[in-house]
């Protein structure tokens, strides 16, 4: 059976789990030949290769903070495939506390990790999606990106960040038919937000109109719109997917 991304290639940061590897899953599922990047999650990783097979999935390591991560990365995807259809930048981590208490080390693992990566990985993918004229780019933030969250100050403003970014990249990139869009995340049920005290977790979850948490399949239907021929007029646009959290 065929599927809407037949044919292409799709670059996923962050692809071992949470909604990292729902967006992998639903792009090979769709039809995509899928490489992702993962730090450390060797086995969640070598899982997934094996579930979707070695010729359709690539799992390439590296620290997506790092320049010379992305470039390599998306130079084995243009090696083995050809091009670079779709890049989602997902890879991301928290290091929670009020400001008075937060480290310096805190404020950069978060934006290096978060932020700066996305920087890295669309400036990797840049010239050759330019030169192919075609290509869509969909970048993973957060509602408290837009909203705010105390506790957060590092965490929202890499988040914020990204919005910033991915508009200025689509404004660059629109004449050569690269679209850059977002997708705002809320509530999502994933191991970082299990993590999270209880009584956080139910306060969140009592503002979210829809009143449930997302789930990884929720933002990987919103990252795949994003990356379809049903999105292709849609750029530098803010995809909320957070149960009406941010209204």
């Amino acid at each position: 059976m065929s599927g809407m991304f037949d044919g292409k290639n799709v670059l996923v940061t962050g692809g071992t789990r949470g909604i990292g590897r729902d967006i992998v899953m639903r792009f090979a599922a769709e039809g995509a030949k899928v490489a992702f990047t993962f730090r450390s999650s060797t086995s969640e990783a070598d899982a997934i290769v094996e579930e979707l097979g070695a010729d359709r999935a690539m799992a390439i390591q590296g620290d997506a903070a790092a320049a010379a991560s992305a470039e390599e990365a998306v130079s084995a995807v243009m090696d083995a495939w050809g091009s670079l259809d779709v890049l989602v930048n997902n890879a991301g981590v928290t290091r929670d506390n009020l400001m008075l208490r937060a480290t310096e080390d805190d404020w950069d693992m978060v934006i290096d990790t978060n932020l700066k990566s996305v920087f890295n990985f669309c400036k990797a993918a840049y010239r050759p999606m330019m030169k192919q004229r075609a290509g869509s780019i969909v970048n993973i933030s957060s509602v408290v990106g837009v909203t705010g969250n105390a506790g957060q100050t590092n965490y929202a403003a890499s988040k914020a960040g990204m919005i910033g970014l991915s508009k200025s990249l689509a404004k660059e990139l629109g004449k050569r038919g690269v679209t850059v869009n977002v997708v705002a995340p809320g509530y999502i049920a994933t191991d970082m937000t299990a993590r999270l005290p209880e009584a956080a977790r139910d306060a969140m979850l009592g503002a979210v109109p829809l009143a449930r948490a997302g789930s990884g399949a929720d933002v990987a239907s919103a990252v795949l719109f994003l990356a379809s021929e049903g999105g292709a007029y849609i750029t530098g646009h803010v995809l909320h997917v957070d149960g009406g959290l941010a209204m």
